[in-house]
């Protein structure tokens, strides 16, 4: 994900290995390039262009179309968008930190974004985050994802919602994994422009909260019988 919402460093908090799982396809209108700011006007998008897309392209195949100025466009919507935030410094120098990094690909980019906000909450240490094509596990699907889980020696695999329609559980219960869906608590903190929105870029919780902002980032997971049958 692009600077990604709350949710995800919530999964970076309950795992000890998090892997970047970027050797897949690329789906247009996911948020792997893309990502909601509150503004004053609403909800915007943040947007990163693509150069020569085309259907079938992994996401560490996906280039930023570099010939537009989309940072310059981000940062300035961000900084307008927060420029009445306690700690707009703060949101800024790590968009900067971000930009300033060599990104040839989406996956580069969306990284960068997540292991800055990880190490600005204080989240990476302790915790190691692994390239999924670096591991040499082949296949897809539900099989691809147990065997990687096994590649890394572990014995619980913690994901998001989405897996639910696909992942196959007995599987990985066969193999002594126990499978452990997110219960995101979406915990409520002070932001700007109006009603509290969760699903916000983490860039929001840096501008409005600082590193205090770490206290929101608390959720649990549930074993998948008891998500499945909710």
């Amino acid at each position: 994900m692009y600077f990604p919402w709350v949710g995800l460093l919530e999964q970076v908090r309950l795992g000890d290995v998090f892997v970047h799982y970027d050797d897949v396809q690329f789906s247009k209108g996911s948020f792997t390039n893309r990502v909601q700011v509150k503004t004053k006007h609403g909800r915007c998008w943040l947007t990163v262009p693509l150069r020569d897309h085309h259907l079938g392209q992994l996401i560490d195949e996906v280039r930023p179309d570099d010939r537009r100025d989309w940072r310059g466009q981000h940062r300035d919507m961000l900084r307008r968008a927060y420029e009445n935030a306690p700690h707009l410094g703060d949101m800024l120098a790590l968009v900067d930190k971000v930009f300033e990094q060599p990104a040839g690909t989406l996956a580069e980019l969306a990284k960068a974004s997540a292991l800055a906000l990880s190490d600005y909450f204080g989240l990476s240490s302790g915790r190691r985050f692994v390239d999924s094509r670096s591991l040499g596990v082949t296949g897809s699907g539900s099989q691809r994802v147990h065997d990687i889980v096994k590649a890394l020696e572990g014995n619980i695999y913690i994901t998001g919602h989405g897996a639910r329609n696909y992942l196959d559980h007995e599987m990985f219960e066969r193999s002594g994994i126990a499978v452990r869906y997110m219960q995101y608590l979406c915990a409520p903190y002070s932001q700007l422009h109006g009603k509290f929105n969760p699903f916000v870029t983490a860039l929001d919780l840096v501008a409005n909260c600082g590193r205090d902002g770490a206290r929101v980032i608390k959720s649990q997971c549930v074993g998948w019988r008891i998500f499945t049958n909710a």
